[in-house]
């Protein structure tokens, strides 16, 4: 069931939001070759206790952690790792913010260190994917009019859109209807409405868009090893259009 959220609800998430966006703000200053992610990971959980907030993730399904890190050829739900990243790594930290009961989700990805031209570019054509979908998320439209924006931008240029994750709506429990596909033809799905708060996070592949899971039943990777890369963010629709809720600006 789609659930409608008031002005002030949205507001709970924006606040949730911001914690997160700060998050992400710490660990762009973080991230270098020589820490690890599970670093990471402890310093974002001393983060989010000093405002209050709780990692979501911890606990759901036993999942260990505060943050998902996935390097490389993982797509998502990468365990953090003891690990050095790499001069050349990129890695995405996923997270969602729990605060006073309302939830905020935000996936990064990060280079470490110099990295190739195939991987940044991969980076800022997975990016801006996220961007052309939340220019969809207006009133009126689809589901699928988000999925259409991110799919028919990256295939274009090469690159695979992961089939088997997908985004979701988001308010008190961090997976809501509906699901969000970021593949698929426009004008299908349900209908955007004043109030969904949604998120929105391509996954993107250099090569074919399939995936395999780790034996840990967490870690997904592309199954011919190529780079994936992730960006997310949480997105209420409004009258006045998509608001971020994630926003690092």
């Amino acid at each position: 069931m789609i659930t409608i959220k008031t002005e002030e609800e949205i507001q709970k998430m924006k606040e949730a939001g911001k914690i997160l966006a700060a998050c992400h703000k710490e660990i762009a200053n973080l991230i270098r070759p020589g820490i690890t992610s599970l670093e990471i990971d402890q310093f974002v959980e001393k983060l989010l206790q000093k405002h209050g907030a709780t990692p979501e993730q911890k606990g759901y399904h036993g999942y260990p952690f505060a943050t998902c890190a996935s390097v490389n050829d993982v797509i998502c739900h990468g365990f953090p790792s003891k690990e050095p990243l790499k001069d050349g790594d990129i890695v995405t930290i996923d997270m969602v913010v729990n605060l006073n009961g309302w939830l905020a989700d935000s996936a990064w990805s990060y280079a470490v260190g110099e990295i190739s031209e195939k991987a940044q570019k991969l980076l800022d054509v997975t990016k801006e994917s996220l961007y052309k979908g939340i220019e969809k998320a207006v009133i009126g439209n689809r589901i699928g009019d988000i999925s259409y924006a991110i799919q028919s931008f990256v295939e274009p240029l090469g690159y695979s859109v992961v089939r088997d994750f997908t985004g979701h709506g988001i308010g008190k429990v961090m997976h809501e209807d509906p699901a969000v596909p970021h593949y698929g033809p426009a004008g299908r799905g349900p209908r955007l409405k004043e109030g969904m708060v949604i998120t929105i996070e391509p996954m993107i592949n250099t090569g074919k868009y399939h995936s395999k899971v780790d034996e840990d039943g967490w870690t997904a990777r592309t199954r011919d090893g190529s780079l994936s890369a992730q960006y997310e963010h949480t997105i209420a629709i409004t009258k006045d259009g998509p608001v971020i809720l994630t926003d690092q600006d």
